[in-house]
């Protein structure tokens, strides 16, 4: 499509007729069918996250990201006190319902009201949350927050450029690569080259409609296999579209 062009015949962008901004994300918890997010609590959740992560076999997990491995429950406290007492970011514990204890944490972060654009960081999901269908719900939760709630127009997801795990989520959440920032961080004493993914709000209604699909208990067989993968719902809805 040909973009539009101004009384000097320079393309300009798209309108946003009526672009207020975005709200700004608050400390309500979001519930959903397997899980809750709520703001970290150091006295509810510090002993059961540290105790979730501590169930992982190796320090792994912890390689590209800033903080841990945390040796002592005193060293995960003092952090987590730290990113409760944090707007930007926004940490939230992920807490399965089945059991009621908190299984990983994740954050809004770069918060863009004005925008309209906000992140999804701090991603730390432990062995008990990871390929479950919490730690996807945690992800959708976030995304209808996001979109349906405070009416933002991008949502973000960065990692290392060598984190290929991260990058493989990204891509089955239903985020668009979009290229490297290259020297973009320094962190433990070493470079990193920043992949950057979005989701954008004219994606949003397809991907609803595939994470619905895909949480639904219908799509889970009496082993609590998928039937359906995310994957293959998301393209079939972009597809369609």
């Amino acid at each position: 499509m040909e973009p539009r062009r101004n009384a000097f015949e320079q393309p300009i962008g798209a309108p946003v007729p009526g672009w207020n901004g975005a709200g700004a994300p608050g400390r309500e918890p979001l519930a959903g069918r397997y899980c809750r997010i709520e703001p970290v609590n150091v006295e509810h959740h510090a002993a059961d996250l540290h105790d979730a992560y501590r169930s992982a076999a190796d320090g792994r997990d912890w390689t590209y990201l800033t903080i841990g491995p945390f040796d002592s429950l005193d060293a995960y406290r003092e952090y987590l006190t730290r990113a409760a007492a944090s707007a930007d970011p926004l940490h939230y514990a992920v807490i399965d319902l089945a059991t009621g204890k908190a299984v990983g944490t994740l954050a809004l972060m770069r918060i863009d009201p004005a925008n309209g654009v906000i992140e999804v960081g701090h991603v730390i999901y432990s062995p008990r949350l990871k390929r479950t269908r919490i730690a996807t719900e945690a992800m959708f939760l976030l995304m209808k927050h996001v979109f349906d709630e405070l009416g933002y127009r991008r949502f973000e997801w960065k990692c290392d450029s060598l984190n290929g795990p991260s990058r493989a989520a990204a891509l089955r959440y239903g985020f668009t690569f979009e290229g490297i920032f290259r020297q973009a961080i320094v962190y433990r004493e070493r470079n990193r080259d920043t992949a950057w993914f979005s989701i954008i709000d004219s994606e949003w209604p397809a991907l609803r409609s595939s994470y619905t699909r895909w949480l639904d208990a219908g799509n889970f067989d009496a082993q609590g296999q998928q039937v359906e993968r995310l994957v293959d719902l998301i393209a079939r809805q972009r597809a369609a579209s």
